[in-house]
């Protein structure tokens, strides 16, 4: 297996929506950021100016920390003539790296702007040493592999690619389409996903609608919505009945659970994978700080004692943020039933954004709102770099522009509040504002009905059932006793044909076919087991 040098160390690269979210995640410990104006990526909703990126910039090298510009555009003939602009705004910014998709823009930057190093984007949808090593010839640096690899090809890449740095996705949303190359949003929306403007159909609520034999059009209200179940069937798993349910947000069919693979960060940084990417450019300063903190605290402590390291700590603060639920994506090569998030369809977590310091103004901490507090609400401040939290009770709240003192404080307006740094009874007033400094974050436990502490601990129990901790488990039900026909569709391990097929996951990764896939390794190309 290949190995990096005793002294290498994987970077933490996080996302970076708007120059507040850029500063929050290097505070929090990324070594590096991606970044890219509208007009220049696949981020049609980037908050940042141009002069808002060279700021960023200038941040992250004085703190000796990278930043990555992203470029990854898939080029029509009416964007052509504007690259010698993006070329030059590019080599303006002076960024560490620049990610690409379209071979073409590759070409141009190595030919236009050969000292910039250039990285393969996901989109590019490398997922074999084969084209990773072509991309390393090409005079790639970098190459991030798509979501859709296994660890187990990863590792192979890394063995056979030993000169070319790879980069992984250890959290974040998974993409319904490969690697987010979308037409979905095309027909529906008329945005082009490839182009940096999609509209996350995947994503949308879909009402439920109910029609009578002669037509008339059945409302479903919050009156009468308990009197129907909706569901699908499909032609070939008939009795597998698929609830549609809608809420009062709508009904979500294709949401897949977000990625996180920190129960498995260990085998990522034992094989020496160079770049760790968390996924999230449209989130909040809480989650670039939640992150950035937890991935941060977890991959130093692996490399301080990695025989000690578990993964417990740094997960529980994972699931503080809202969240669809965790999965472990296609880390084992197979995506189960859990990765899917089809009955539950609420995002939710233990806590919530309570605000971020301002600014000090002497001893006192001005804290911007982002959540409503009321009297003996706890803040849950924490600082960068350290595990522990600061725990702050307030009874009453300062407005910081007015000196009204109320025992409540709600958010909106850039409304903020004046905590005295003497409040802090257990801290030192004179080293507080060094350790809780601007952009410091902090949260409020959220007060949870019954109904989504089980949604909470649902969540909870799905990962440990992929994680094999849990009894459960993954596989689709399958049809057993039905004779399989050329008519049905393959699934579930009884219903494989067992002949080995290019994308049966079954066959290519379940323990039952090992012996089946040596005997196809030892056939000629194209030449198919016997039945």
């Amino acid at each position: 297996m290949f190995e990096r040098s005793p002294d290498h160390r994987a970077e933490l690269l996080l996302p970076a929506g708007s120059l507040s979210k850029l500063k929050t995640a290097i505070l929090y410990g990324a070594d590096a950021v991606y970044a890219g104006t509208p007009d220049l990526s696949l981020r049609n909703q980037s908050a940042f100016t141009l002069e808002e990126l060279l700021e960023g910039v200038r941040f992250a090298h004085e703190r000796g920390r990278r930043i990555y510009l992203t470029l990854n555009l898939f080029t029509h003939n009416r964007d052509v003539e504007k690259l010698p602009e993006f070329v030059a705004t590019v080599r303006r910014v002076a960024p560490d790296g620049v990610i690409v998709s379209d071979p073409g823009v590759f070409d141009y930057l190595a030919e236009h702007a050969p000292e910039l190093d250039l990285h393969v984007s996901t989109q590019a949808n490398a997922c074999s040493w084969l084209t990773v090593a072509s991309w390393a010839r090409r005079g790639a640096k970098l190459c991030v592999l798509a979501r859709e690899v296994s660890f187990a090809e990863l590792a192979e890449i890394r063995e056979k690619c030993p000169d070319v740095k790879l980069e992984a996705f250890v959290h974040g949303a998974m993409c319904m389409t490969y690697s987010g190359r979308c037409l979905l949003s095309n027909y529906l929306a008329e945005r082009g996903a490839n182009q940096g403007n999609c509209a996350q159909s995947c994503r949308w609520s879909y009402r439920v609608l109910a029609r009578t034999k002669d037509g008339a059009e059945v409302e479903i209200t919050p009156d009468n919505k308990d009197q129907f179940d909706f569901y699908l069937e499909e032609e070939f798993r008939p009795g597998e009945l698929m609830k549609i349910e809608e809420d009062d947000r709508g009904s979500y069919i294709l949401n897949a659970k977000d990625l996180c693979l920190m129960p498995k960060l260990d085998d990522y940084l034992k094989l020496g994978v160079d770049s760790l990417k968390i996924e999230g450019r449209n989130k909040s300063e809480y989650y670039a700080a939640i992150t950035a903190r937890a991935y941060r605290l977890a991959i130093d402590a692996w490399y301080a004692d990695p025989d000690g390291w578990s993964a417990e700590p740094y997960l529980r603060e994972i699931f503080t943020l809202q969240n669809r639920g965790y999965s472990l994506g296609f880390h084992d090569g197979r995506l189960g039933r859990l990765a899917h998030n089809y009955e539950r369809t609420d995002t939710v977590g233990g806590w919530l954004y309570a605000g971020a310091v301002e600014r000090w103004e002497g001893r006192d901490m001005i804290f911007g709102l982002r959540n409503a507090l009321k009297a003996g609400d706890v803040l849950e401040f924490l600082p960068p770099g350290q595990a522990e939290p600061i725990r702050l009770r307030l009874y009453e709240f300062e407005n910081a522009a007015t000196g009204e003192v109320t025992d409540k404080a709600a958010p909106g307006q850039g409304r903020a509040i004046r905590i005295a740094a003497a409040a802090f009874h257990a801290e030192d007033p004179e080293t507080l504002q060094a350790i809780l400094p601007p952009l410091s974050i902090a949260r409020t436990e959220a007060v949870l009905s019954a109904e989504r502490q089980d949604l909470l601990h649902g969540n909870l129990m799905s990962l440990d059932m992929e994680r094999g901790l849990r009894a459960g488990t993954e596989a689709r039900p399958t049809l057993k006793g039905r004779a399989h026909t050329g008519k049905t569709p393959a699934q579930g391990l009884d219903s494989c044909c067992g002949l080995g097929c290019n994308g049966c996951h079954m066959f290519w990764h379940d323990d039952k076919y090992a012996a089946a896939r040596d005997a196809l390794a030892a056939k000629k190309i194209g030449e198919k087991l016997e039945k």
